[in-house]
């Protein structure tokens, strides 16, 4: 035996070792109950950093312990690969943009940026002394992925849970996509509240908003049925200010009477409200915003023109006009797409989408049925669910992801969709054979592709396409900021798919945090070490120990200059004369999944 431990020789030498001997290739015919575990597929949209060292070691711990136990652990490993994310990675790699190539060739760019990554996070892991088992992978945009994805999107279907139309949805003009209200995020802005007089009767009605550019698209004035300064003004008709024409009155509960003069001007469309008010109140739809981002060129005054460039000049007309009673500065909360943290429109366009509002109770009731670790996340997923406002937006307008598999008739409109057998099928390259019932027999293809959590949300259904039977899994693992995201949507599918909840277990990790309030991520780029090089400065089991000690759901500070271990278990690391003993230790961890920690093996 070696006078001084060397770690970088000898975890090289065991992780050999276990490949070459297939140790923890999964057997399920082998003794012991199955415990499987599913683990999040890091999506492919850069490198891989400490956050995902911290949190990925964790769920690994428990796989080692649990096959401590006797149980026979599944513990897969998966990418995923398709979507915008890794558009933009591929664009950034590439110093290239998607709508410049042909769909066709700017995927095969796609799948070759992604393989190479994918090599880097697999052998990363494997240096980690990851105990999976490889020969389980699976990538999101796999031929077998996409058939169960399209398969399962075919059932919902059947079942009547998905649904296309044509209606607003959230959507981002700087990605050019539809989005879902989960990858809304929001931002404090400062902004101008300006206070503009609409004509009722020759009288001035003064209204406050902070979109002005939206003026041409105002469809109505909305006031609180309760608000006595203008109960006389519901039902009478008001003068568009700038564009002379005449919107009607009305009255709406929704409308915060303490808010600017308490009058609401309604555009189509400014914000969620407007949304539900053309909803609810039939109200008629005035084009403005398109979906890159610039105003219909119908607009007078500002059309072409880009939304703030647009806001700019129409403040100057109205107060060029004797149109701008005051303006007054403000700070105040806007939606932005999680990814680009661009300001989000609504528009309306044709989508598909999960129903998810008629089902919040069931969707509740599940979170009763799984072990929460920490219990306490679980709030976080009450609030998220007890807020939604939308079905779940499930088609976005990429390149890059699963394709729906629906045609539309060129006569009626009406979707047809894929048999069974042709899956998985691009509807862009395989045309429908077949006849309408309206008697035509052209169609065109849908262009649309899933949102990547649509996928990415049957974790279970995909380990399953190994002939095992998991669903309840034992545990998921993840970090919190996805409980709105992976938590819930994987939640939904298992419920329509099986009827039953996916997993038992859910164990929530913490981040870890550049500064407070900042986690490290791959977007920011605010890592200043490379889990690579730590690995090879401190070895597998130094940062191992790290992760260990921290609590589940919490956020931990990353300190660049050291690992801040207990017992000052840096020092020289590779030189220190008790560091067997850190090798030979174990993980306990408690029945109730609530924390980690280590003791002698």
């Amino acid at each position: 035996m070696e006078k001084r431990y060397n770690f970088a020789q000898i975890e090289k030498q065991m992780q050999e070792f276990w490949e070459e001997e297939q140790i923890y290739k999964f057997d399920p015919d082998a003794q012991g109950e199955i415990y499987s575990i599913d683990t999040p597929p890091p999506t492919v949209s850069g490198n891989l950093h400490v956050g995902h060292l911290f949190s990925y070691t964790q769920a690994e711990m428990i796989a080692r312990f649990r096959r401590m136990q006797g149980y026979n652990v599944f513990y897969p490993f998966g990418f995923d690969d398709n979507g915008l994310p890794t558009e933009r990675l591929v664009e950034r790699d590439e110093g290239i943009r998607a709508k410049d190539f042909s769909r066709s060739a700017f995927i095969n760019k796609c799948k070759q940026t992604t393989k190479n990554y994918e090599t880097e996070f697999k052998n990363f892991w494997r240096t980690m002394g990851f105990s999976v088992d490889w020969s389980t992978q699976y990538e999101t945009i796999d031929d077998d992925v996409r058939k169960i994805s399209q398969l399962l999107f075919l059932e919902l279907v059947q079942k009547e849970k998905t649904y296309v139309k044509e209606s607003p949805v959230l959507w981002c003009t700087e990605c050019q996509t539809s989005i879902a209200q989960a990858e809304l995020d929001t931002v404090d802005n400062e902004s101008t509240f300006i206070y503009i007089p609409f004509m009722v009767e020759g009288n001035p009605l003064y209204v406050a908003t902070t979109r002005p550019e939206l003026l041409y698209g105002c469809v109505c004035l909305f006031v609180h049925p309760d608000d006595e300064r203008y109960t006389s003004h519901i039902g009478k008709n008001a003068q568009v200010p700038l564009y002379d024409y005449e919107v009607p009155i009305l009255a709406d509960d929704m409308v915060g009477m303490d808010k600017g003069t308490g009058v609401v001007m309604c555009a189509t469309f400014g914000d969620s409200s407007d949304a539900k008010w053309y909803a609810e109140h039939a109200l008629p739809y005035r084009k403005v915003i398109l979906a890159d981002g610039t105003l219909d060129k119908d607009v007078p005054y500002i059309g072409e023109l880009t939304v703030h460039a647009a806001r700019k000049e129409i403040i100057r007309l109205l107060d060029e006009s004797n149109l701008l009673q005051k303006s007054e500065n403000i700070v105040h909360t806007v939606a932005v797409h999680e990814r680009c943290r661009k300001e989000i429109e609504i528009i309306p366009s044709r989508q598909w989408y999960i129903d998810i509002l008629s089902e919040k109770e069931r969707f509740l009731d599940a979170a009763n049925q799984i072990n929460w670790y920490p219990a306490y996340m679980k709030n976080r997923y009450i609030a998220w669910v007890e807020n939604l406002k939308w079905d779940w937006c499930i088609s976005r307008q990429r390149y890059f992801g699963v394709p729906f598999p629906v045609w539309y008739c060129n006569h009626c409109g009406k979707a047809s969709f894929a048999k069974v057998e042709q899956l998985p099928v691009n509807p862009l390259e395989t045309p429908y054979k077949g006849t309408c019932g309206c008697g035509c027999t052209e169609f065109t293809p849908e262009s649309a592709v899933f949102d990547t959590w649509a996928t990415s949300s049957l974790t279970p259904q995909i380990h399953e396409r190994l002939g095992l039977k998991l669903t309840p899994m034992g545990m998921r693992t993840h970090a919190h900021e996805i409980i709105r995201t992976w938590t819930f949507y994987t939640i939904v599918r298992s419920l329509y798919h099986t009827g039953d909840i996916p997993w038992k277990d859910l164990m929530i990790n913490g981040f870890v945090l550049a500064k407070k309030g900042e986690k490290i991520s791959k977007s920011k780029e605010n890592s200043e070490m490379e889990p690579e090089a730590l690995v090879a400065a401190h070895s597998a089991d130094v940062l191992r120990y790290w992760s260990a000690n921290a609590r589940l759901g919490t956020d931990t500070f990353w300190l660049s200059t050291s690992l801040r271990l207990p017992n000052g278990l840096l020092r020289s690391c590779g030189m220190l004369p008790s560091l067997p003993f850190l090798i030979c230790k174990t993980l306990i961890y408690r029945r109730d999944l609530s924390f980690c920690r280590w003791i002698d093996g």
